[in-house]
This record gives structure tokens, sequence and C-alpha cells, in this order.
């Protein structure tokens, strides 16, 4: 079995990120099995905020990888994205899935699934208010956020994974950093596709060429419905690892499904560089709560 460990990630899906820095928590739970096989890769950390309550709506952080890491969820946004949310108020999750060597897609959607039945099914033990939980991701993590968000009821990309078959593994919004979200789109439209498709080839286990119709199974656009929750979607304008043009192609479907959707270029942004401003970070704690206002909470 594989094991890719990043212990920092300066170039590529993962962005730099770096391994140490100071959580605003109150406590952490660290190596929870969600899975109950007891691999690293079906593993997950959670953070609750500072402010002690008897129960937290629960976000679901999930790094990037460009899907090749297995045990990375110890370097998942923690001094930015998860910090924001913990000072929101929101219990964090941050998982580990399969990577790319362990297993093809769509066992890291299935991973996602089941921490997020793992969720609801353990709400009491780990004093999650399961009335809200959403889920966020940079890159490929931003990819995994945006497919459990339009994916919903989705029965082949469900999975089994530590059971709790019972619970829903839909989500009630979705952040999506940086996200690859259509591969079928790299190229930004153009009628040759001239991108290199390495690491969803690597995913799939199976070329993109001649097999372009295949690959949309991986893409979070192919599942848009108008039952879809609210997604909010930041991209760099000079990102140059995701196409900034994945962005608005995702954004534009998504609002002309009737799914409540928010665009935030931001210019000059890389790929995780000049990403975090705290406009932006207020900006994704501003949409969660509006979700939650919808939702009546």
């Amino acid at each position: 079995m594989a094991a890719f460990n990043l212990s920092a990630q300066p170039t590529g899906f993962g962005g730099f990120q770096m391994p140490k820095v100071d959580v605003r928590c109150s406590e952490k739970v660290a190596d929870v099995d969600y899975a109950g096989d007891d691999q690293v890769y079906h593993k997950l950390d959670i953070y609750y905020p500072k402010v002690e309550k008897a129960s937290y709506p629960v976000v679901v952080h999930i790094y990037g990888s460009a899907w090749f890491s297995n045990n990375s969820k110890g370097m998942a946004d923690l001094g930015t994205i998860v910090n924001a949310l913990l000072d929101a108020g929101y219990a964090v999750v941050t998982p580990n899935h399969r990577s790319s060597m362990d297993a093809k897609f769509p066992a890291q959607i299935h991973d996602i699934k089941g921490v997020i039945r793992f969720i609801r099914a353990n709400a009491e033990k780990y004093r999650f208010d399961t009335s809200f939980i959403a889920t966020s991701g940079f890159s490929s993590g931003g990819h995994l956020s945006s497919l459990a968000a339009t994916s919903g009821g989705v029965a082949q990309l469900e999975g089994e994974v530590g059971g709790n078959l019972e619970f829903s593994s839909r989500v009630d919004a979705a952040c999506s950093w940086s996200g690859p979200v259509d591969l079928n789109f790299m190229s930004c439209g153009a009628e040759e596709d001239t991108w290199n498709h390495g690491p969803e080839e690597a995913v799939m286990g199976f070329p993109f060429k001649g097999n372009e119709v295949r690959f949309k199974a991986l893409n979070a656009t192919s599942y848009i419905d108008p039952y879809d929750p609210p997604i909010i979607i930041f991209h760099g304008t000079a990102d140059n690892v995701v196409p900034p043009c994945v962005a608005p192609h995702f954004h534009g479907l998504l609002e002309a499904a009737g799914v409540t959707t928010e665009l935030h270029m931001v210019e000059g942004g890389g790929h995780g560089m000049g990403m975090y401003a705290p406009e932006n970070l207020e900006a994704m704690v501003s949409f969660l709560e509006r979700a939650r206002i919808a939702k009546g909470l």
C-alpha cells in the first residue's frame, strides 16, 4: 500500500502550506478512525472553537494534493481557512482520504461521504450540531467539497465507507477554493484540449484522451441540479495550476440550475498564494452564515 506524505507543498495542487501553525481551538481530537479499518487514510481530526457550546455546526475541510496524498489532514489550511471557521464558531473536521495510489475514483468521494455520515452518526459523542454540515476544500479538496455538494443522492458515488448508511451524506453548503471541478474544461472550452491531465488520469486509472466521456464522472459539474446546496467559489486570476476559467464556468452552471452561488475571483491570486486575505475568509464565513439563516437556523 502506497503512502504519499507531504511535509510541505511548495508547488502544484497542494499550494504552499506550513506544517506547524497556531490553530485557534479549545480542543483537538486527533486520528479518529471514521471507517473502522485503522488505516491512516481513514483518520480525521476534529477542532473545536474556543467559545465552548453544547454543540457546534460543522465544516469538513479537505486538503489539496492532486489526489496524491492520503495523509495531509495536518496541513489542511489550518492557519487560514480552519482558523477563520473556528473563530466563527464552527467545529472543523479535517479528514484524510485515499490517494490515487491507494484506490481509484470514486474511492475518494466515497471516503468524504463516509466522513459526513460518521459526523451524523456520532453527533452526540463529538458535540456536532448536524442541522448544518458544510464542506470546504482547497484544490483537489475543493473538487471533493464541490462534488459532495452536487452529487447528493447519486448512488454510485455514495459508497459504504464506515457504514452508517441509515444517515444522509448530503451537505448544507460548500466552499471551493481553487478547485478543479470540471476536468473536461481545463482548456477553457478550446476546440483542442492541450491540458496535461496527469493527476486526474492517475485518480481515474486510465488516459483522458479517448475517454473524455468517462472522465465526466469525476466532475462536480456533471451532477448539478436545482436541489444542490449553496456553493461559494474562490479562484485566483493568476492560478497557473487550475485554470481560472474553471471557476466562472462552474458558477454559471450553478446559476443556470437555480443554485445559490457566489463567485470570488481573487485578483493576482495564485494556487493558494494570495488567496486567504481577511476579506475572502470573511466572505466565506458570511456565505455559510447566510446558508444557515436560509435553513431557519
